[in-house]
């Protein structure tokens, strides 16, 4: 067998192995992804950018012992990167307001509720968030939270209690902005 041959039956090894993967665990990350971002085309993209990388990195092996927590971690944190961004970039179709100087945002007269709790939850920190979407989202208890996540059931209700005490503040001081405008 010349090495092309094992190089390729490699390969194919690999590719399959990879697409069992994606397969068992598209819909955690996906899930993961829409609720931090609110958004199916940034969820997706998430998605795709995430197994990318783990594709091209080859899944390292310290990741296999808790792979499921490792996307788990990797899809808030680049759903929240995601959120950060669409705040520096206004997307726009019209060629002309490309070239006009950026203007200073304006805050919107109608806000939506889940744009807020997007932009609140992009501002927790980032245990924090994974903790409320695998409580809130994916319907974990808190000792299988601390458990995927390697915490005690008691730093993960304690941090659950505090983000959401934080984001009820948020969204607070959020519609009370908006009523006085």
């Amino acid at each position: 067998m010349s090495t092309g041959t094992v190089f390729s039956v490699t390969q194919d090894a690999l590719a399959q192995e990879f697409d069992e993967l994606f397969r068992e665990h598209y819909p955690l990350v996906y899930r993961t992804a829409f609720s931090v971002t609110g958004n199916t085309e940034d969820a997706e993209d998430v998605v795709q950018a995430l197994f990318m990388r783990l594709y091209q990195a080859g899944v390292p092996l310290r990741f296999k012992d808790n792979l499921k927590g490792y996307l788990y971690r990797a899809a808030v944190n680049m759903s929240l990167n995601v959120v950060r961004s669409r705040k520096r970039h206004v997307l726009t179709s019209d060629l002309t307001q490309l070239e006009r100087p950026a203007a200073p945002e304006a805050p919107d007269a109608d806000p939506d509720i889940q744009t807020h709790l997007v932009e609140a939850i992009a501002t927790l920190n980032p245990s924090a968030v994974e903790m409320l979407i695998l409580r809130y989202e994916h319907n974990y208890r808190e000792a299988e939270i601390g458990k995927l996540l390697g915490k005690s059931r008691g730093v993960v209700s304690v941090t659950l209690f505090r983000a959401r005490a934080r984001l009820r503040k948020l969204l607070r001081s959020t519609r009370s902005n908006d009523e006085t405008k």
